[in-house]
């Protein structure tokens, strides 16, 4: 009896392992069978394609629109901050180069100030320049009241540019070095020989064509040479001795050899420039 229900356990595993294997086969028939699928799958798999697409074509739409109207945000906001950071660079540059301009300006003063210890000197800004005497008058805004006086010599940068001729309360008018006025008073000056007596002469015109300055009624130029120093002498009480005036660059001779003119390239741009200072000897020049 209990072999009989030993093997009828048996038969049992035996037709179920039969018919997995037989389901296994069926199936991997199927999967492998490259015809179309049954007509009740196929219908179910049609149909949950269409509802899969109905379902998801909004749900992407609203994504897609969504995420487009987001990019317009921030390329908005991308494009209006750099046009901020575009004007912010554009007036930085333009401060930048003013304070650069500004402080070049001031460091020469600076420079300048600190070899005049022997005088007091009165820092200035230039007004106005009339383009029609420019080479011969300028306007700075400080007169009187500042302690300016007639005939006090001015610098800017390591040279000097010219001589106040006319004071008011708060301004002054500044005769240029490079006047072509016949009767301007013109500047005593000297050249610095190495180890000799130094050439003395007047400051007598400007050359517009070589941008320098002509100094005659000289005594001899027999040791003038390019490069050298030339400086007011403090000859007629005027001007203090020792200011920069320029740097030889030709000595021109005349018909018969002597030493008619030379000429001086200024220290100072004598075109450009909006600071100036004023040499003020302690004394009474008028």
């Amino acid at each position: 009896m209990n072999k009989f229900f030993s093997n009828k356990k048996l038969i049992i595993v035996m037709v179920t392992l039969i018919a997995v294997f037989g389901l296994l086969s069926v199936s991997i028939g199927l999967r492998d069978n490259r015809k179309a699928p049954v007509f009740v799958q196929r219908f179910g798999n049609d149909a949950l394609g269409i509802v899969g697409r109905v379902i998801t074509a909004p749900v992407n739409g609203v994504r897609n629109v969504s995420a487009n109207i987001q990019d317009l945000f921030n390329t908005y906001d991308e494009n209006k901050a750099l046009k901020a950071q575009i004007q912010d660079l554009a007036e930085t540059k333009v401060e930048n180069q003013t304070l650069k301009n500004e402080n070049r300006a001031l460091k020469k003063q600076l420079k300048l100030n600190a070899t005049l210890t022997d005088y007091t000197q009165i820092s200035a800004a230039v007004m106005s320049r009339s383009p029609v005497n420019w080479q011969n008058y300028l306007l700075i805004n400080r007169g009187s009241a500042a302690g300016l006086k007639k005939n006090m010599p001015v610098m800017s940068g390591s040279g000097l540019i010219g001589r106040i001729v006319e004071v008011n309360q708060t301004n002054a008018k500044v005769e240029l070095i490079s006047s072509d006025n016949s009767s301007s008073n013109r500047f005593a000056a000297e050249v610095s020989i190495d180890g000799g007596t130094p050439v003395s002469g007047l400051i007598t015109g400007y050359d517009t064509e070589t941008a320098t300055l002509k100094m005659g009624r000289l005594v001899t130029a027999d040791k003038v040479k390019k490069g050298q120093k030339v400086v007011t002498s403090g000859l007629g009480g005027l001007t203090p001795a020792g200011l920069l005036i320029g740097t030889v660059v030709k000595v021109k001779d005349d018909d018969y050899g002597l030493a008619s003119t030379i000429y001086v390239k200024p220290a100072a741009n004598l075109n450009n420039f909006t600071v100036v200072t004023v040499i003020d000897r302690g004394i009474d020049d008028d």
